[in-house]
């Protein structure tokens, strides 16, 4: 069946793939991706969402996502982390909750010096205002 010259594909996913595959994969296509491939089929076929289905397939296909080239900036080299040189100028602060209750306490402040990993842990309770915390934290470090 003919639509304006074209040959109408019937919804058969398996031929459409087939040739989306024949007018992608061939050597004369050289792996053109969606735009060149959709080119290429819209010359002689027609279906609805070919472009859709084309770039479905260009997407999947393993050797033009390894030779596409990438717009993206690449990322910065890495950075080397500051040397800590005095106790407790970096420590790392975490609550450990869900606890059963002990002398009305249900949680336990961890606060762990990143230098030299020497820990506190102070029994707390798990529903805290920031002030409390700052109380707990200056009273107990």
């Amino acid at each position: 069946m003919l639509k304006e010259g074209k040959v109408y594909v019937p919804k058969d996913e398996e031929l459409r793939m087939e040739i989306i595959q024949l007018h992608h994969d061939v050597l004369v296509a050289r792996y053109g991706g969606k735009w060149k491939t959709t080119e290429l089929v819209i010359r002689n076929y027609w279906w609805l969402e070919m472009t859709k289905d084309i770039g479905k397939y260009v997407e999947g296909y393993d050797m033009c996502q390894r030779i596409k080239n990438r717009t993206e900036t690449p990322a910065e080299k890495l950075k080397l982390s500051k040397v800590l040189e005095k106790l407790w100028t970096h420590i790392m602060v975490d609550f450990i909750t869900k606890l059963l209750v002990v002398a009305g306490k249900d949680a336990i402040l961890v606060v762990c010096n990143r230098l030299s990993k020497m820990t506190h842990f102070v029994a707390t309770i798990k529903r805290m205002s920031a002030e409390g915390l700052a109380r707990l934290f200056k009273n107990n470090t």
